[in-house]
């Protein structure tokens, strides 16, 4: 795209992990010419690796911590990717009610590849079963706050993108 794509901001990628919110959130906001937010980032910068955050304090302290830090990019001028469970708190989702949300899936196939030799925590026991589990108790959060879909299994981040800048084109 020669000239910058016009997007309302913030535009919110959700989905579970793997399924590319940060290489496409990282092309959308470059070719938008727009700051790029990954919560899971901000996070990791202010508290740590977030395995190690879920090992020394647990899931409900990560939780509180994640909110926090969604809120307040939420409020930013930028393309944002929120971690895979940030969906979970009820604040975030009355957050994205008056956002633009893009609700990136991938399939099982397409995702065992991406989250080999990862360290997420949520599924460092239970491996592609694990995912498959947490993405099936969320799928119904991420139809909820989605106004867009997309699957990311066979799609180049330049489709995708295209597709969301044409849905999500113009100003605010």
């Amino acid at each position: 795209m020669s000239e910058r794509a016009r997007l309302a901001l913030p535009i919110v990628l959700v989905g579970p992990m793997g399924a590319g919110k940060s290489r496409v959130g990282q092309r959308l906001a470059n070719d938008a010419g727009a700051p790029f937010v990954d919560t899971d980032v901000r996070i990791a910068e202010r508290y740590g690796p977030i395995d190690e955050i879920f090992d020394r304090e647990g899931e409900e302290y990560f939780r509180i911590v994640e909110r926090e830090v969604v809120a307040e990019a939420l409020r930013e001028e930028a393309v944002v990717s929120l971690g895979g469970g940030a969906v979970l708190h009820a604040d975030t989702r009355d957050d994205l009610a008056s956002l633009p949300v893009v609700w990136l899936q991938v399939s099982r196939e397409a995702v065992t590849p991406r989250l080999t030799g990862g360290n997420r925590p949520l599924i460092a026991a239970g491996g592609i079963e694990a995912w498959a589990a947490i993405l099936e108790a969320r799928r119904p959060l991420y139809e909820a706050v989605a106004d867009l879909a997309i699957d990311t299994s066979r799609r180049s981040v330049a489709r995708i993108v295209d597709d969301i800048t044409e849905r999500f084109g113009g100003a605010r």
